[in-house]
């Protein structure tokens, strides 16, 4: 199992939103095929077929809870990570 899908697994647990690294969580956005533009300490993440955008902000060296949980939402509703994304 790679990195990125035991990360999936610990995002779909909800036992440690806020023990997800931040720069893990962008990587990992990233590699679900999301377009990262920063502004400022924003970091938005885009994604075509979905129509939320995903907007982090660090806490410390962790992402904030809150918005864990809508990274963990939008890979609910749209089924991402599974065996047809990228290798991960």
């Amino acid at each position: 199992m790679g990195k990125y899908q035991k990360l999936i697994i610990k995002i779909l647990s909800g036992m440690a939103d806020a023990s997800v690294s931040f720069a893990e969580l962008c990587n990992l956005l990233k590699v679900l095929d999301f377009e990262e533009r920063t502004k400022g300490s924003h970091h938005v993440f885009r994604k075509e077929g979905v129509i939320e955008k995903i907007n982090l902000q660090k806490e410390g060296s962790h992402a904030k809870p809150y918005q864990v949980k809508q990274v963990r939402s939008i890979i609910l509703k749209y089924k991402l990570g599974g065996n047809s994304d990228a290798e991960i």
